[in-house]
């Protein structure tokens, strides 16, 4: 289980604590010297050290100072005979986990020592996420080589660990709230909440109770005081998504956060202070929304301390094939799998598509293709229908750019005649009968045409 240092000038107490411990399965490690027994951490390395607090030549409270100076992985309880609430409280400020007064019960200290170990279980786990969360928004997660990529990451590397608020500006599917979460994990806020909201998800008044909290009675349905998100991510991020679609009043109360950093609960007189980074995000330009009379101009200038535009992808299409191994990638770690291939004609089509839905359309081009395609290679086929309706489109209307001229009106229209002639009975299987019905013509005019055809 775990690894125990227990300390105590009394072998009678020793022997107590240590059978305890051992009966739950734990590995220990008994001194009667304090000092012998900080000698022995570095080599031990243990979980948790049980100390008595008054001892001969080196204090519990010695030891906890040394253990935390040097071992702070390790978590510390202490033991006494002389408890009192002095005494328990400077054991807190000093870091100490736990605080045992003699006699104690036998559950009360295996329970304490549980506990410890059910702390630093939780911590190893916080620990690793926030290394995962850091890695999953680490600033090579928002692929591009190109260069209007280039800038925007040379924009962030700048502020992400700056305070400052920052606009981040681009059409939808983009990858905004992915920008949004990297300038938090990136900076010294990281350990502290990044808090996000849509702000066009909730009508005003849920908005603003959702965004500043509200007290109790406030309004019909308030049967409790709420904590705002402004409050839930303090000392972190908050995010606020299409801040472009907040209403005027809602605007009047950001500013006033934003200038005072403090927030008002609805139906509070009092005021909270709040230490947030705030960072923003529009789909749509702000300078239109303040010319119509709709955006605050002076909120404006205090979201956009630091304005960040990510491009559309059709404005950097030569990163399609870097964010479509991107996608692979993450597709095969979400299922465990080997990562998909793709036929390069359907790079090809991709890289030629125009992405109204940004790179959040793409992104769900390739996971629906990995779901479709066999033998685990990407075919053209495997492709949504908008893509390569597209790309047909594309080619015909390149095809007719570079119609030939030079030939008499009749050579041209007994060309594409033909043309769409055999078209039509291509598609249906060559069927003459068919064919002629479809074209509107009779049997002998189609044969005839044919027969024309044939002898050009």
């Amino acid at each position: 289980m775990a690894k125990i240092i227990i300390i105590d000038d009394e072998p009678a107490m020793v022997e107590v604590i240590v059978t305890l411990c051992r009966d739950k399965g734990h590995q220990v490690f008994p001194f009667s010297s304090a000092a012998k027994a900080v000698e022995k951490l570095d080599e031990i390395e243990p979980q948790i050290v049980i100390t008595d607090v008054k001892m001969e030549t080196m204090s519990g409270f010695d030891v906890l100072r040394h253990v935390r100076e040097h071992h702070r992985q390790t978590l510390v309880i202490l033991i006494t005979a002389y408890a009192s609430v002095d005494t328990a409280i400077e054991a807190m400020k000093m870091g100490a986990h736990g605080y045992v007064p003699k006699p104690f019960k036998i559950d009360e200290l295996q329970m304490t020592v549980q506990r410890a170990l059910d702390y630093q279980s939780t911590m190893r786990e916080n620990t690793y996420l926030r290394k995962e969360l850091k890695n999953k928004y680490k600033f090579e997660n928002i692929v591009g080589a190109s260069e209007k990529m280039q800038k925007v990451y040379n924009l962030i590397n700048k502020v992400a660990d700056t305070d400052s608020t920052v606009l981040i500006q681009g059409e939808s599917g983009t990858g905004k709230e992915l920008v949004a979460r990297g300038l938090h994990f990136n900076s010294n806020r990281q350990h502290h909440p990044f808090v996000a909201i849509n702000c066009s998800a909730l009508p005003e008044n849920l908005l603003e109770s959702e965004l500043f909290g509200h007290k109790k009675g406030a309004f019909t349905g308030a049967v409790a005081d709420k904590q705002g998100l402004f409050e839930e991510a303090n000392l972190g991020t908050i995010f606020l998504d299409e801040v472009n679609s907040m209403a005027t009043s809602l605007q009047t109360k950001l500013l006033r956060v934003l200038q005072e950093r403090e927030v008002r609960r609805v139906g509070e007189n009092k005021s909270i202070p709040v230490n947030v980074r705030v960072v923003g995000a529009t789909n749509e330009p702000l300078q239109d929304k303040i010319s119509e009379g709709s955006f605050r101009e002076d909120l404006y200038y205090r979201l956009a301390v630091i304005p960040l535009e990510i491009p559309p992808l059709r404005e950097r299409l030569e990163d399609v094939p870097l964010l479509v191994n991107h996608f692979l990638q993450k597709q095969a770690s979400l299922t465990g799998t080997e990562a998909k291939k793709i036929d390069p004609q359907a790079i090809e089509l991709l890289s030629q598509y125009n992405y109204p839905g940004n790179v959040r359309e793409l992104e769900n081009a390739i996971e629906r293709a990995c779901a479709l395609c066999d033998n685990d290679l990407i075919l053209p086929g495997d492709l949504p229908p908008q893509i390569v309706d597209f790309n047909r489109e594309e080619s015909g209307r390149k095809s007719r750019d570079r119609m030939p001229v030079g030939q008499s009106l009749d050579e041209f229209i007994q060309q594409q005649e033909r043309k769409y002639i055999e078209a039509t009975l291509a598609q249906y299987k060559n069927s003459r009968e068919r064919a002629a019905s479809v074209l509107g013509i009779s049997m002998a005019t189609l044969y005839r045409k044919l027969e024309l055809k044939a002898r050009k």
